[in-house]
């Protein structure tokens, strides 16, 4: 019988030196602060829980709508913070009455959005739940900030957003539009302090929840084989630690309006990645643990990015950060293509992915939607 080795340090399989961040920027953006956290319970989530607690915010509160999840980071925080202000919300984003009435009672400074359906594959057979989720749920949570006078709405975003090929990645792209036309709209004036919205983007976050280094590490426990979609798919990677940091960063320097963009090196081949993986086991790849290409899912592509080809960036203070510059969308053209999509969360999901199409421009779904009837997917094609 194997014996379960642990991994040990994730950030020895990025391909490049863990970034750090600016501490003392940090201590000042979320020091006596209401913090609040969609997504408590999730992998980017709850790191970014336990990293806001370290800057002794105000209130830390939590919201989530996985029961389990959100007792486990609740409980964690409490052991190990005894007597500091912290709340447990279960809740749905897309809920907007009861998010309003949560934003009125605890009148967050602070929010980091990280809520988010993100599995491509699943989101290409329920394309109206990504879209109620990631594009509507953003919309509640942001809305919600604006009337609760926030400082400042950080939201998690994905290289998946450029030029998406699934629906998980289009979604993403147009809470992204959405959020950046707030910004724009929303920049302090001499009379107001507004809220400040800022999106972040980055790549795969290694060790996540579905991330393929626990996918790898259960597949090496069991002797094999390991499953690689395509022997040329790379992925951008970080480890959680890096991406929770950079959320709560770009929230710190942020005008309002940007969408950061991290310096991540080089893309993984997630070939060598698993073949790292087995041999840090004292393994030999084929020999020992097979290999298996099973194929591109729905919606992936070989290669993720960063910034589209025409998309000029800027420098930050940070060497490792920088903005996209793009001119935010029309707030009038964004209130006409949400009903557009509002109207599509009802629908079949053909009508579903024509809206998605019409709102975001760039998207391309002929590589997801050639690959529907791929095995292991079956497409739920009506919204139940």
């Amino acid at each position: 019988m194997r014996k379960n080795v642990v991994t040990g340090d994730l950030s020895e399989l990025l391909g490049r030196p863990p970034i750090n961040l600016d501490t003392p920027e940090l201590q000042r953006f979320l020091a006596g602060k209401r913090v609040l956290v969609t997504g408590a319970g999730g992998s980017i989530g709850s790191e970014i829980c336990r990293q806001a607690m370290k800057f002794c915010p105000q209130r830390l509160i939590l919201v989530e709508r996985g029961e389990n999840n959100l007792f486990e980071i609740d409980r964690e925080l409490r052991d190990q913070w005894v007597g500091a202000d912290i709340r447990a919300a279960m809740l749905d984003i897309t809920d907007a009455p009861r998010v309003a009435r949560l934003f009125e009672t605890e009148r967050p400074q602070v929010i980091f959005h990280c809520a988010a359906h993100k599995h491509v594959p699943m989101m290409e057979a329920h394309p109206w739940e990504a879209i109620a989720n990631n594009v509507f749920g953003t919309r509640t949570i942001a809305d919600a900030a604006i009337e609760a006078e926030a400082a400042a709405f950080v939201m998690v975003s994905t290289d998946k957003a450029v030029n998406p090929t699934s629906v998980m990645g289009a979604t993403k792209r147009f809470a992204e539009m959405y959020i950046q036309s707030l910004g724009a709209a929303c920049r302090p004036t001499d009379t107001a302090q507004r809220t400040r919205f800022v999106a972040v983007r980055f790549g795969n976050v290694l060790g996540s929840s579905g991330s393929v280094v626990p996918i790898f590490q259960r597949q090496i426990d069991a002797g094999g084989p390991v499953t690689v979609t395509h022997p040329d798919m790379r992925r951008y990677f970080m480890t959680i630690s890096e991406a929770s940091q950079l959320v709560m960063q770009a929230g710190a320097i942020g005008k309002g309006g940007e969408i950061f963009v991290l310096d991540m090196g080089e893309p993984v081949r997630i070939l060598d990645l698993a073949k790292t993986m087995i041999q840090r086991r004292g393994l030999e790849p084929e020999r020992d643990i097979a290999i298996r290409f099973t194929g591109i899912r729905p919606g992936e592509k070989l290669y993720e990015e960063l910034a589209k080809g025409d998309e000029k960036t800027r420098a930050t203070a940070h060497p490792k950060i920088r903005v996209w510059q793009l001119a935010p969308a029309e707030p009038r053209l964004i209130a006409s293509q949400l009903k557009i999509l509002a109207a599509a969360t009802t629908k079949h999901r053909a009508v579903a992915m024509e809206a998605l199409k019409k709102c975001v421009p760039e998207y391309r779904a002929d590589q997801g939607d050639a690959r529907n009837n791929a095995p292991g997917l079956r497409l739920v094609t009506e919204a139940a």
